[in-house]
C-alpha cells in the first residue's frame, strides 16, 4: 500500500507530460462538478496507422493529487500506444475504479494505474481518478477514434 501511495504522490508532485503541446487534433476541457477539479487535454493522433496510434497527449490540470496523478499516469499508459491498446487500458481502469475494492487491476494493462485501486473504495474520489481518462476519451472521439468500444474510424 505504501508503494502505491508513493506512486500517486510522485505523479502528483512530478506530473508527466503536463503542459499543453502542439501539434494536436483535438482539445477538450472537463470539470468534475462534485469537487472542482479541472483538466484540459490535447491529443495528437496518427490516423495513418491501423488502428490509429496516440502520438501525444498533453494536459493542463488543476485539482487534487488523485486527479493530477491519474492524468499523469494516463499519459504514460497511452502515448505511443494504438487505439485498441488504449481501449483495453481504459476498460481495465474503469473496471478497477468502479469495483469498490473487488478488482485490484491488471498491472500488465494499466501499469502504475494499479496504484489507484484503493480509490475504488471511495466513490466520491472515483470521478477524480477518471477525470483525465474521460477527457482523453472525449478528445479522441473528436478525432474519430472511439476507445469506448474498440471500433476506430
Amino acid at each position: 500500500m505504501d508503494m502505491y501511495q508513493e506512486i500517486i504522490l510522485d505523479h502528483s508532485k512530478n506530473p508527466q507530460n503536463a503542459g499543453l503541446r502542439e501539434p494536436f487534433e483535438a482539445e477538450v476541457h472537463h470539470v468534475n462538478t462534485s469537487c472542482g477539479d479541472e483538466v484540459t487535454v490535447r491529443v495528437h493522433v496518427d490516423l495513418s496507422t491501423t488502428p490509429p496510434t496516440i502520438a501525444d497527449v498533453s494536459y493542463d490540470a488543476m485539482g487534487c493529487s488523485i486527479s493530477t496523478a491519474s492524468t499523469s499516469v494516463m499519459t504514460e499508459e497511452t502515448i505511443g500506444h494504438d487505439a485498441d491498446e488504449v481501449a483495453g487500458t481504459l476498460a481495465e481502469m474503469k473496471k478497477m475504479l468502479t469495483s469498490r475494492g473487488q478488482h485490484a487491476g491488471d498491472e500488465e494493462l494499466i501499469g502504475d494505474g494499479v496504484a489507484f485501486a484503493g480509490v475504488s473504495q471511495y466513490p466520491a474520489r472515483v470521478k477524480c481518478a477518471l477525470l483525465g481518462w474521460t477527457a482523453l476519451t472525449d478528445a479522441l472521439a473528436r478525432t474519430g477514434v472511439d476507445i469506448t468500444n474498440g471500433e476506430n474510424a
